[in-house]
């Protein structure tokens, strides 16, 4: 319970330091947001991303709102309780109005509750939160059918050639695939500023939240995950690597890292639900200078790099990605609507020595799945080939990330 007066001061506060916000490049996903539909409009994403500016983005453009960021020490005292007092404050000190901006709501339980009531007498909702398996949860109790999710990552290539005033070539390109897309590292250069990103998604955003023992294990386990992106890895080889009693611990951590966004995994494509989920999967990172930052082993290995910005882009617009691999290997296979949309392969560069190898992968997946085009994506070769009568496109990175895919 909070009492009404530090509400107030709360709210005000906040409100003032809205005028003073630095609302920085424009998302992307700006154009996503629409609030004129019955539904609770859910930012999520990894911490530091952006769900906050984007927020303060949207709300730049309408006169009249009601705003509380709850991840404020200030609020600890708040539980779901307080909503009701919270909407009182909110009509004392502004004109009435429909339109409600919560961010970090994640951190109140039972937040859902209140957002149906509302949705119920036709009020209006954008929220952020950084927790996927909580939001989750939520939304699928109270909010079922009444929200609509909409994901942020760092920034994609456009908005950091927006940012940094540069044109796309292949050297823009080099700087981001070595500089990432965190906001606020891009800002002022300092890798501390993502080795406490990693830190505070471990202890807040897992350890403390899931209540677990052994936060040594838990950093151990990402950041040797973090240094394998691109790899293929087992729950049991995981398990005998930190000497842990059950699989289902390492099943466990896994989950978390992915519900808090600093990982994702995907699994080799099989038409067996069951095969997918015990065949080996691939890692990937949610930012390649978050992996540099945190990972003293990981060598500055351009391909990988590449392959990580690829599923990154693919990831923005699709969530069922797969890897494939039979006679030959594919590295990503996009599914959409129990359809196969695309293969994608991912090389650095075509050559002699490679050229085969790669061309090889992408025809097998484009005949399994009986697509009509391949695509492998380079640093900066183009091309095109006809073989077996399937179109080989082949494309630079850099180009390819200013298409909608």
């Amino acid at each position: 319970m909070i009492l009404k007066e530090t509400l107030k001061r709360v709210v005000n506060a906040q409100r003032d330091d809205l005028k003073a916000f630095e609302y920085g490049t424009t998302r992307e996903k700006l154009e996503d947001i629409n609030l004129d539909m019955p539904y609770a409009i859910i930012l999520s994403g990894i911490r530091r991303c952006g769900k906050s500016t984007l927020l303060h983005q949207y709300i730049s453009n309408i006169d009249n709102y009601y705003y509380l960021n709850f991840e404020d020490a200030r609020l600890n005292d708040f539980d779901s309780n307080d909503f009701e007092k919270l909407d009182d404050v909110f009509k004392e000190l502004f004109k009435e109005c429909n339109y409600y901006m919560f961010d970090e709501i994640q951190n109140i339980d039972k937040w859902e509750v209140f957002v149906r009531q509302q949705l119920d007498i036709d009020k209006r909702f954008l929220i952020t939160g950084s927790n996927a398996s909580l939001l989750s949860k939520e939304l699928g109790t109270k909010l079922t059918g009444r929200h609509i999710n909409i994901e942020l990552f760092p920034f994609s290539f456009k908005e950091f050639l927006s940012l940094e005033n540069l044109e796309a070539n292949t050297e823009s390109f080099m700087k981001y695939l070595q500089e990432g897309g965190f906001p606020e590292y891009l800002k002022y250069k300092k890798e501390e500023i993502l080795r406490e990103l990693f830190i505070d998604i471990i202890e807040r955003d897992i350890v403390a939240r899931h209540q677990l023992r052994d936060s040594k294990l838990l950093k151990n386990i990402a950041l040797y995950l973090l240094t394998n992106t691109g790899n293929e890895f087992s729950y049991n080889k995981l398990k005998k690597t930190f000497n842990l009693g059950s699989v289902n611990t390492v099943i466990s951590f896994i989950h978390y890292l992915e519900d808090s966004y600093l990982l994702f995994t995907i699994p080799k494509f099989d038409y067996s639900f069951k095969k997918q989920i015990m065949n080996q999967k691939k890692v990937y990172c949610i930012d390649n200078k978050l992996i540099l930052a945190n990972s003293a082993s990981f060598s500055m290995d351009y391909g990988r790099l590449l392959e990580n910005s690829v599923f990154l882009f693919i990831r923005r617009t699709y969530k069922e990605i797969f890897y494939y691999k039979g006679n030959n290997e594919c590295d990503f296979i996009v599914k959409e609507k129990n359809n196969i949309k695309m293969a994608v392969q991912v090389t650095s560069e075509l050559n002699v020595d490679n050229k085969k190898r790669e061309i090889d992968g992408i025809i097998e997946a484009v005949k399994k799945f009986n697509l009509s085009t391949g695509l492998i994506i380079t640093l900066d070769q183009e091309d095109a080939f006809e073989i077996e009568n399937k179109k080989i496109l082949v494309k630079p990175v850099w180009k390819w990330m200013l298409e909608r895919i």
